[in-house]
């Protein structure tokens, strides 16, 4: 048995004891329906994964503030799936909702904020709009560079995906320069 199968085995067990015990708009029943959605997200279950994680975000919605920073990790999670299917406007939607939710939620140079400019770049990436995605790259790696130490990873994650947007637009010079700058970030890890 896979680790995945056991994760989702034990993630069905407490889903099922906590509609049990739960009203039916918890936000610990979200969690579960959420937790779910991330094994099925992570063994390529995509159908699945949205399935489940429009129930967390359902219940999320009636549950929490409008602007509370789990709302945004529902958005966040529902637009990766998307991304993965290759439904790109539908990533941007809902990436775009948790970037405006962070944006209220938290200060400009948390490295949280981080996270979405990220995705909305990856997004704009894979969609060929490569000049997009370098603004919002260059957001990711602003904010990275003030809240994070010099050597964290997260920093190379940001670095790797300019240096892939410069090579998919012929700059294999600055390509290399970000890519080595992720490098010797991941060497020290």
């Amino acid at each position: 048995m896979s680790e995945y199968s056991k994760a989702l085995e034990y993630y069905e067990k407490s889903l099922k004891i906590r509609e049990i015990s739960l009203p039916s708009n918890h936000p610990n029943l979200a969690q579960s329906y959420n937790n779910i959605g991330l094994v099925y997200n992570n063994t390529g279950e995509y159908s699945k994964a949205l399935e489940y994680y429009e129930k967390a975000l359902k219940i999320r919605e009636i549950s929490l503030p409008p602007n509370h920073p789990t709302l945004a990790q529902s958005y966040n999670n529902i637009g990766n799936v998307y991304n993965s299917m290759g439904e790109y406007e539908k990533a941007l939607e809902y990436h775009e909702k948790s970037l405006k939710i962070k944006e209220i939620s938290l200060p400009p140079t948390h490295p949280d904020l981080a996270y979405p400019y990220n995705w909305l770049g990856r997004i704009n990436r894979n969609m060929k709009d490569y000049e997009k995605a370098l603004s919002y790259f260059q957001i990711s790696i602003s904010i990275r560079e003030q809240a994070l130490p010099e050597k964290h990873p997260n920093r190379a994650v940001t670095y790797s995906d300019i240096g892939d947007v410069h090579r998919l637009m012929g700059d294999y010079e600055r390509a290399l320069a970000f890519h080595q700058k992720a490098l010797n970030i991941q060497e020290n890890v």
